[in-house]
């Protein structure tokens, strides 16, 4: 099977100094692009992520300190890679909890204004939980019948997500092949941000989802509390959390002055 497509997608994935969002940095990525007639094209970039990557996380990925010191910075490739996947939706595996959030952030440092407003995302690894619950190596044995030989290397696990999404299709009729679809399937959440720091409620009004204040409304917690976005703005939160805050206060702002 193929995917049904109506725009291209990007699969990708990402190797980094770690987990945290905020502060870690990419070390490899990975795309590979699929277009609606059926071509391909990928690309593997090394990233020197201006940091020390932890011993504990090259002896994951087997990226050393070395071995990007006189790679290019994100900063010097965001242009290239945001062409390539401006027009594409997303897969991954993990995607919408760590890579694309992650991928956000250094878009943002590199003042690429990246946002997913006319993307969706399909992430794989939700269609698996949901369906197997298992890990990426598990999932490529268990649709593919095949081992993942090289995982944890970023050109590795992106063809092996791409690979286990048709077979997912293939074993699961109830699947639609559709890219919108599979988004809406593979969506934990509605999230206004990638972290999943500001959510909607039922009625579709920006919530905190985390802290002290979840569960109330975005626009009453910064009416009665102005204080909490600057402590947001000035602490360890994701770039883009960040930018979507900012842009509801301004909307309230302005609804304010309407």
């Amino acid at each position: 099977m193929e995917l049904n497509l109506t725009k291209p997608i990007c699969f990708f994935d990402l190797e980094t100094t770690g987990t945290n969002v905020a502060k870690d940095r990419i070390v490899e990525i990975s795309i590979l692009k699929v277009y609606p007639n059926g071509n391909k094209e990928s690309k593997t970039w090394l990233v020197n992520p201006e940091m020390e990557i932890p011993a504990d996380v090259v002896a994951v990925h087997g990226i050393s300190n070395d071995k990007v010191a006189n790679e290019p910075t994100f900063k010097m490739l965001s242009k290239e890679i945001y062409a390539m996947i401006r027009d594409s939706d997303l897969g991954g595996f993990n995607s919408d909890r760590f890579d694309i959030p992650l991928l956000a952030e250094e878009m943002l440092r590199a003042e690429v204004d990246f946002d997913m407003k006319h993307m969706v995302s399909v992430d794989v690894q939700t269609i698996f939980h949901k369906m197997e619950k298992r890990t990426l190596g598990a999932a490529y044995k268990f649709y593919c019948d095949k081992n993942l030989d090289d995982a944890h290397s970023a050109e590795a696990d992106t063809m092996a997500t791409y690979e286990v999404l048709l077979a997912q299709l293939d074993r699961y009729p109830e699947l639609e092949n559709n890219v919108k679809k599979l988004s809406e399937f593979t969506t934990r959440k509605q999230a206004l941000d990638f972290a999943g720091f500001i959510a909607k409620d039922k009625k579709g009004e920006p919530i905190f989802s985390f802290g002290k204040h979840k569960g109330k409304k975005v626009a009453e917690v910064l009416e009665k509390e102005p204080g909490y976005y600057g402590w947001i703005m000035n602490a360890d939160f994701p770039l883009y959390t960040k930018k979507v805050l900012t842009k509801l206060k301004l909307s309230a702002f302005n609804n304010k002055l309407a």
